[in-house]
């Protein structure tokens, strides 16, 4: 059930910050597992025609809703990062039905499964990526105007990653984590925070610094279609982005792009 991994009183505990002046993040707790504290994070974002899109949904709070409404309260977009940040997508729905649902494919298949789990209707979704024909999806006219995206087919959790290009900030789930999540455990008490076993361990591998070497090892060695995988980071790497918003871990502002290729180089240039 997916309220096992969410918390109960994300009110309380989500970090709301405008990232840039058209983004804003909400990041919660969230444990992977119900054990591993990776945190978890949504998107929101302003296009340049008013409306909104919002990426791997949180909950939807007062606060949340306070922030869409700042923003003009339209939104349009609801987008389910990849095939598992998907949790708060029917939350969002049913506050906005206008709403286009965009994810990866066989995700409206899993979700049509879980009947028994409230939280998550047999929504419908308007989008679906495919790895045949992937790069022949279009959104709609306002959204690809403001954004590049890439579905990378290749990633276990079949990621779709998306760069707002107005503001140079690329958002994505599960491609790239940047532990220790500091920000999205900095409003619960110390005793709760990140620091186990696990979460260590797992630190070790999802982390940015250094080398990034147990974080190349990772991505290269789990990738489900690694030549895939790459031809999409190749992809991704062209593009134009400063800042980084990941679903687990901290945000990555002003070096972003130098962080992804230090941490996919395998990936773009080969194995060394």
């Amino acid at each position: 059930m997916s309220a096992d991994l969410i918390p109960a009183n994300p009110a309380d505990l989500m970090v709301m910050r405008k990232v840039t002046p058209n983004i804003v993040t909400f990041s919660v707790p969230f444990s992977r597992f119900g054990r591993i504290k990776i945190g978890g994070r949504g998107t929101l974002a302003k296009l340049t025609s008013g409306s909104l899109a919002v990426f791997s949904p949180v909950a939807l709070t007062e606060q949340t809703k306070a922030q869409v409404d700042e923003f003009g309260g339209n939104v349009a977009y609801i987008v389910a990062l990849d095939f598992e940040h998907h949790i708060f997508v029917s939350e969002w729905a049913e506050q906005w039905p206008n709403a286009k649902i965009i994810g990866p494919e066989g995700l409206p298949e899993k979700r049509a499964k879980q009947t028994k789990d409230p939280k998550i209707k047999n929504d419908k979704f308007a989008v679906v990526f495919t790895k045949n024909g992937k790069r022949d999806v279009k959104i709609s006219p306002e959204f690809d105007a403001d954004f590049d995206y890439e579905y990378v087919d290749g990633h276990a959790n079949k990621e779709i990653v998306f760069n707002y290009r107005p503001d140079k900030v690329l958002i994505e789930a599960d491609l790239l984590f940047n532990l220790p999540a500091t920000e999205q455990y900095s409003k619960v008490p110390e005793s709760q925070r990140p620091g186990g076993f696990l979460d260590k361990l797992f630190q070790g591998v999802q982390n940015t610094a250094g080398e990034a070497t147990w974080a190349k090892r990772f991505n290269w060695y789990l990738a489900k279609d690694r030549e895939s995988m790459n031809e999409s980071l190749r992809v991704i790497a062209q593009w134009d982005f400063t800042t980084l918003i990941p679903c687990h871990g901290d945000v990555i502002e002003g070096n972003a792009k130098e962080v992804f290729n230090k941490v996919f180089q395998w990936n773009l240039h080969g194995k060394t």
